[in-house]
């Protein structure tokens, strides 16, 4: 079980860690921010894409990473590449996060979901969607494993993550299948409330209202074993609340 710990989110190129377009970074416990190979910047607007919303809202993106869009880029701790039309995140740094994001949009009052592939090794592996990410590394994150562990995290610069669920700790859900080969990963992110959502189903409900709108991020936290971390994203959503 993965203990919680300050997570360091490495962002490129930037003075006081600033977000590039198409960011991807990473971190972990003690381990200084570290320069990753920054992403095509040359991107265009997310499309307008004609779909019937998910919860009640207009769709803002939706991505079945057929194209590229997310930041990429391979180092010795993490690597983050398109493969086989999903976007596939290995880690070989234990107790390490990275994250991609699709554009530099403030985005606010949102539902996400994503199909995360379960490929890892390590049933400690977290893995979800961040929204709300402020121009440091200040966000919201929304963590699941396969061994049916998640949390709703909060964080915060120059300040240790805060755990909004299980007072301050991961918590254990029978709702979430134990080694699943996938789960559909869900995220309402708006009007001061935080909920998770696997395979459709409400997992955990939380309020916090210190980021009203901000960047939205895919992420991989590696757990207890080295590149025992591989997964895989596929079929990405994102709509309005209402």
């Amino acid at each position: 079980m993965k203990s919680k710990t300050r997570i360091t989110l490495a962002i490129t190129a930037l003075a006081l860690a600033a977000l590039a377009c198409q960011a991807i970074s990473g971190g972990g416990t003690d381990i200084p921010p570290v320069d990753v190979n920054p992403p095509d910047t040359n991107v265009t607007e997310p499309p307008i894409i004609d779909i019937p919303p998910i919860f009640g809202g207009g769709p803002l993106l939706s991505d079945d990473f057929s194209s590229e869009r997310w930041g990429t880029g391979t180092d010795a701790d993490s690597s983050v590449e398109y493969s086989n039309e999903a976007l596939q995140f290995i880690v070989y740094t234990t107790n390490y996060f990275v994250w991609s994001t699709p554009d530099d949009v403030d985005y606010s009052n949102v539902h996400l979901e994503v199909t995360a592939l379960n490929n890892s090794t390590d049933s400690t592996t977290a893995f979800g969607v961040i929204c709300n990410m402020q121009i440091t590394d200040a966000s919201y994150y929304f963590a699941v494993t396969a061994a049916g562990q998640y949390a709703i995290a909060k964080s915060s610069v120059a300040l240790d993550d805060v755990f909004l669920t299980n007072n301050d700790q991961w918590a254990d859900s029978d709702l979430i299948p134990q080694e699943a080969s996938s789960y559909r990963v869900g995220a309402d992110c708006g009007n001061g409330v935080l909920t998770l959502y696997v395979n459709d189903v409400q997992i955990d409900s939380v309020t916090d209202s210190d980021y009203t709108s901000g960047y939205v991020a895919l992420f991989t936290w590696s757990g207890e074993e080295a590149a025992g971390a591989n997964v895989s994203f596929d079929d990405f959503e994102m709509t309005e609340l209402p």
